[in-house]
């Protein structure tokens, strides 16, 4: 479980930091924070009540109009890659790790390339509002409904983690209880997101965007300079074995290699991007397909600079504490909270940083709770709803209340897990664990369904259920065993002799070494959850495909598939002329608007 508590600075008194550290929230680290949260409800009333198109119908409301602009959608698409988490725990990992994990850049790259021209063009072309009614289209209601329920279970699970992490943080510096924090915080994300709909949560997204990086950049910067500069950085980082992109060892049961990182998050990454209503809800919203894959290679340079920001704070992180672990002399409790601690370590240097940087952690989580919850309110409504309201004609106007009033109740419950997530740690847990299991399966049925048009809907409902149990088997077997202390990593070596200050003696150990008693099959690296899922699928699928029968092709819509699979239809199935792919394309839409 990540958390965010923030400290003092290290002083040459004794004893070692307190908790507070005689450091909290100045009045200009409270007006730049009050003003970021100020700026969300007013975007969100304008939305509502000021702008020329108001949020009262189903295309407004989840696709704005399809008319918004690439800027403001990439920034949003990079706010709701960006999390709490993400914030906080990739410098965690570099500092504690090394920089192995930077070579996630090649794989987010080669995803956001491959989506832009292998699966986004199905999806433009159907021009859906959920991207589970393509599941509906391409095998049946019992497919569609498996993923829907697993994403909506999914997002209400992982949502209060998000707003948990910079909640506990603010609390810290500035003596709020938690709860109070994370109840105004989510009501005021709840409300702009219920009345402004997409336009309200792209152009927030916008505006945190660049909280996020501003408070990034400014750690990065104030610690170089803090150090000594550059060189000091990667010194010291070269001198404790820190810097490695190129571990090539082909094992799968090492935690991370070149293969691990860019393997299993190139699969991870795809089922985010390929699989994802928040992602194709975006894209959509813009006019064209070009500008929607203009948006996705930026974003894929807008992800490469946040990782490259993340892992150097990751560097200098160390550099600063490169003699005294504050987690070892107990400055901190874990090493989660390492980040947020340098913050307030740093915060004589330039007044009002620590209100930047806590902007810009609670920047990345709104962003990403606006969109879940935007996107899952219209999931529930294509899926769920129309399905269930039959023939029955449902307004726009109707439609609109509808995804409201559903942020709204689906916000609420999300508040109140966020209320006990703390005393229920398992939550997290089984949060982290359920998206590792989930992706592989839903990855498995969208993309090979893109692009194996044999394969039936029996086949990869099958598919689906065997690749929860075999990915779930791996992830909680691999949770028993760091828990029982069957299998631990070795971390990159640490120090506290330089540390000018006492602190208690503990059972603790400073340098750890790996452990490696587990069952092979719980030792497979993190990362290759997702492939472990999807290869299940894959395999599982194919097998009962061909036992029950593949699909007859010359019976398949072709604008089902990605145009790279187009020639394995026969010719007569592939439509010649614009006016009857116009044709199609509107007994499409209009299937899919009536919930059929």
């Amino acid at each position: 479980m990540y958390a965010a508590d923030v400290f003092g600075s290290t002083t040459t008194q004794l004893p070692p930091p307190t908790m507070s550290g005689g450091k909290t929230f100045s009045f200009l680290d409270y007006f730049v924070f009050c003003s970021l949260m100020l700026t969300s409800a007013v975007i969100g009333v304008y939305f509502a009540f000021f702008a020329k198109q108001k949020q009262n119908t189903t295309k407004e409301y989840l696709m704005g109009g399809k008319n918004m602009g690439i800027f403001p959608i990439t920034m949003s698409l990079v706010a709701s890659y960006i999390s709490g988490v993400s914030l906080l725990g990739v410098p965690a990992e570099i500092y504690t790790f090394g920089t192995q994990y930077g070579v996630i850049i090649i794989a987010e790259v080669l995803v956001c390339v491959l989506c832009s021209y292998v699966f986004m063009p199905v999806f433009y072309k159907l021009q859906l509002y959920s991207s589970f009614e393509y599941l509906r289209m391409r095998y049946d209601n019992s497919v569609r409904l498996f993923l829907s329920v697993l994403y909506c279970l999914m997002t209400i699970l992982y949502t209060p983690l998000i707003i948990y992490i910079p909640s506990l943080a603010f609390s810290q510096v500035s003596g709020i209880n938690l709860y109070v924090v994370a109840v105004a915080t989510c009501a005021i994300c709840i409300f702009y997101t219920s009345l402004g709909g997409l336009k309200a949560v792209v152009w927030t997204d916008t505006v945190q965007s660049f909280a996020m990086i501003l408070g990034v950049v400014a750690v990065t910067v104030l610690g170089t300079m803090d150090v000594g500069g550059v060189g000091v950085v990667l010194d010291r980082a070269a001198a404790s074995n820190r810097l490695e992109f190129f571990n090539l060892d082909p094992n799968p049961l090492v935690r991370h290699t070149f293969w691990t990182v860019v393997i299993g998050n190139f699969f991870m990454w795809l089922s985010h991007i390929a699989a994802n209503q928040a992602i194709l809800q975006r894209c959509l919203a813009l006019p064209t397909v070009g500008k929607a894959r203009r948006a996705l290679i930026s974003l894929s340079i807008g992800i490469s600079l946040f990782v490259v920001f993340s892992v150097y704070s990751g560097l200098v992180i160390y550099a600063k504490y490169h003699d005294c672990d504050p987690v070892y002399s107990q400055a901190i409790r874990k090493v989660d909270q390492i980040l947020p601690y340098t913050v307030m370590d740093l915060s004589n240097s330039v007044p009002g940083f620590p209100g930047i940087f806590i902007a810009g952690v609670f920047s990345a989580a709104l962003s990403s709770m606006s969109t879940m919850l935007n996107s899952m309110s219209g999931v529930i409504l294509q899926d769920f709803i129309r399905p269930l309201w039959g023939e029955r004609p449902l307004s726009e106007r109707a439609a609109s209340t509808i995804m409201k009033t559903i942020v709204v109740l689906i916000g609420s419950v999300c508040v109140a897990m966020t209320l006990i997530v703390d005393r229920l740690g398992a939550i997290i847990q089984v949060s982290r664990t359920l998206s590792g299991i989930t992706a592989g399966a839903s990855l498995g049925i969208f993309v090979l369904g893109m692009t194996v048009p044999w394969l039936n809907a029996k086949g990869v409902l099958y598919g689906g259920i065997a690749s929860l149990f075999s990915a779930g088997f791996v992830a909680f077997g691999s949770q028993h065993a760091l828990r029982s202390g069957t299998l631990r990593f070795a971390n990159r070596p640490l120090s506290v002799d330089g540390c000018l200050y006492d602190f208690p003696a503990t059972n603790a150990t400073l340098n750890h070494e790996s452990v490696e008693e587990a069952f092979w099959v719980f030792r497979i690296s993190y990362l290759y959850l997702t492939v472990v899922g999807f290869v299940t699928m894959a395999v599982v699928a194919t097998i009962v495909t061909w036992i029950t029968g593949p699909n007859d092709l010359s019976k398949m819509n072709p604008d089902l598939f990605s145009p790279y699979v187009q020639f394995l239809f026969p010719k007569k199935q592939q439509i010649p002329t614009d006016e009857a792919n116009d044709a199609e394309l509107k007994l499409l839409q209009k299937a899919a608007e009536a919930g059929e």
